[in-house]
């Protein structure tokens, strides 16, 4: 049956738990749930405490989706003395009131000094703990990840000061929030002997109910929706424009499709910018409308599309294919096999994996180099090194796979040079833009140290078809140090 059981500080809690089960067994999960010793704990139905610990809960009349009362009380033995002395109409004597949570700070054992950083472990409540030395807390917050991690979530200004290493940082930062909650504090306490009839005092009192509500609203929603505090990776496919990889950004919430300027000119499509197209994009922000490319080529998969490009000037996404594309070639984006189909032609790709997305549009962008170690450093130098002694060794003696001239590697801007696409979708997937084909051996061999074929492409063609070269330059991205 399923029984819900709160407690004074406000949290809840429900047990499916079977009719049979006896009292003391039933604390025994609650002490699972709210960290508190079962023999300090007492429960109230309906009024009436349960203090035998041996009868079972449909003895004592409990049935589906009753609410029960978790109080915690001194001790075991007084407990059983108070419990004999109970009547109807009295509360339970001897509550401990020192350990009862604060609303929406977190779970037992939960420190209010950190400005509702999250829970803190259970030792807290353990002898000889001071949750006012900011160090302590530091200390205790670094020997825990998993609680690291809840405060960097809901107390970001304190996560930060603590992994930037500087104590004196932290300790202010400690402080200063120790006296916010302490003025909050002293304001409510003013607020319950002022004036209920003045609107001042009315419109605080509003605002503190206001607040109760939406911190259970909060609580409710992380025991019952947890997901939705979670994040998730944007839609992102592949594709070819004028030749060149990219990856495009899927958005059915904008109006067109557009690409970045820096995108347009990498892919050599710049020169057909028409700028009496130029003027404001206006959405969540503004950004300025270079032109408009009023036709150009797409390739999807093993298919080819026309579209039209809106150029950005200051655009962090090199692609985004907008509802114009995806209503002209009737797409469907089916989430449950995570794929975009095209209903004009039937065929359908993949969204990318997080791994796969360019490096803004990754979750964990902003702490890449985090749990990088001085090894991984090192090899990525020494792959840097390996790499430009592959270059100079390439310029002089040549590589038969990629091309018989005996010429030092060209530039980059000249190996990007534009070239025109195939016509048809039977171009073989190892043609690079500049028409150089590479051993399916040899990309094989690359996608088994696990990049995508799309990587494993770029590094051929910018390494001349040199294995070697390609492999560091893909190692050393992988890195963070590219």
């Amino acid at each position: 049956m399923h029984l819900t059981v709160t407690t004074l500080s406000d949290q809840i809690f429900s047990l499916e738990v079977g009719e049979d089960l006896d009292l003391a067994s039933f604390k025994g999960l609650c002490e699972l749930e709210v960290g508190v010793p079962a023999h300090q704990i007492a429960i109230v139905w309906n009024g009436r405490p349960l203090h035998d610990d041996k009868l079972t809960l449909k003895q004592y009349g409990i049935s589906n989706g009753d609410m029960l009362l978790l109080q915690q009380i001194q001790g075991q033995a007084g407990q059983r003395q108070d419990m004999g002395q109970h009547s109807p109409g009295l509360s339970l004597p001897q509550i401990d009131f020192s350990n009862i949570q604060l609303p929406g700070v977190g779970g037992a054992g939960a420190f209010s000094g950190v400005g509702g950083g999250g829970a803190m472990p259970q030792q807290s409540s353990q002898q000889g703990f001071n949750e006012h030395d900011p160090l302590t807390i530091r200390e205790m917050f670094m020997s825990n990840p998993h609680q690291m991690a809840l405060l960097k979530e809901r107390n970001p200004p304190l996560a930060e000061a603590m992994l930037s290493g500087d104590i004196e940082k932290f300790v202010k930062v400690f402080r200063e929030q120790q006296q916010e909650r302490m003025r909050i504090e002293q304001e409510r306490l003013a607020l319950l002997s002022a004036d209920p009839f003045d609107p001042d005092v009315q419109k605080k009192i509003a605002e503190e109910i206001r607040m109760k509500n939406v911190e259970t609203n909060m609580e409710t929603a992380i025991e019952y929706a947890p997901e939705s505090f979670g994040q998730v990776t944007m839609l992102y496919i592949d594709c070819m424009v004028n030749g060149h990889p990219v990856k495009a950004f899927v958005d059915s919430g904008a109006q067109m499709t557009i690409m970045s300027q820096e995108c347009a000119e990498r892919c050599h499509i710049m020169r057909l910018v028409d700028t009496r197209w130029a003027g404001i994009a206006k959405g969540v922000g503004t950004q300025k409308i270079i032109g408009r490319v009023h036709l150009c080529q797409i390739q999807i998969g093993p298919m080819f599309f026309q579209s039209s490009f809106s150029i950005l000037e200051d655009q962090p996404m090199d692609m985004l294919l907008g509802l114009d594309m995806l209503k002209r070639h009737q797409c469907i984006l089916d989430l449950q096999r995570n794929v975009l189909i095209f209903g004009t032609t039937g065929t359908e790709t993949p969204f990318l994996n997080e791994s796969d997305l360019p490096e803004h549009a990754r979750l964990n962008s902003n702490h890449n180099n985090e749990n990088i170690t001085d090894e991984d450093r090192q090899l990525a130098e020494a792959l840097t090194r390996s790499q430009q002694e592959t270059v100079s060794r390439t310029g002089a003696q040549g590589d038969g796979a990629a091309s018989s001239s005996s010429q030092p590697k060209p530039s980059t801007s000249a190996a990007k040079a534009a070239s025109p696409p195939k016509a048809g979708p039977s171009s073989s997937p190892s043609s690079s833009a500049q028409g150089m084909t590479f051993s399916e051996s040899v990309i094989s061999k690359l996608m088994g140290y696990g990049f995508s074929r799309t990587a494993v492409m770029e590094e051929l063609r910018r390494a001349n078809g040199n294995m070697d070269q390609a492999l560091a330059a893909l190692l050393a991205k992988s890195l963070n140090f590219q």
